[in-house]
């Protein structure tokens, strides 16, 4: 299994295979970074706009895979764990944690080769806890955390709360 510099587990032995889709894909296979970006590296620009702006890893026939573009970012936006499916709840009144944290997969000095990409998932930090006590795997068919859950559901109720309609009358008699 990949491990960070620092010798704990991510969590996958290869973490392009977890991925979805670069963060600079448009909808219809074209690559975003040559198109606004092509200025950071114009040979890069010129060959993408030879070819229709179009992304050579998107393609399932295509010639390259993720690991193979310079500029790939996978930064994972979901709002729930890939491990649990444990959903993000925040509090906009109150400074909590965060239930899910951002994990990284791919680390600049993994020594695997020359290009450096940022590939990111989503965690509760139960399950990211998980993942570097070396013993998790995103990819395992995991549930919840009970702490995690009760967790949750306090947030839930607070938000519930927030909905309730309480005239202002009601409010400051207290």
């Amino acid at each position: 299994m990949e491990k960070t510099p620092r010798g704990t587990s991510v969590g996958v032995e290869d973490p392009y295979a977890v991925v979805e889709r670069c963060d600079h894909l448009t909808d219809d296979g074209r690559c975003r970074y040559a198109a606004e970006h092509g200025s950071h590296d114009p040979e890069f620009a010129r060959e993408r706009r030879e070819d229709g702006l179009r992304c050579p890893a998107a393609d399932p026939e295509g010639e390259w895979t993720w690991a193979d573009c310079p500029h790939f970012r996978d930064r994972g936006h979901s709002r729930e764990c890939r491990r649990c499916g444990l959903e993000e709840r925040r509090l906009a009144t109150e400074e909590t944690r965060p239930l899910l944290e951002e994990h990284h997969l791919e680390y600049a000095d993994d020594g695997r080769k020359e290009l450096s990409h940022e590939i990111t998932v989503s965690l509760c930090r139960w399950c990211h806890a998980k993942v570097h006590d070396s013993w998790a795997r995103i990819d395992d068919d995991a549930s919840p955390d009970p702490e995690a859950i009760a967790t949750a559901e306090g947030r839930r109720s607070k938000e519930r709360a927030e909905f309730g309609f309480e005239s202002a009358k009601e409010r400051y008699e207290e």
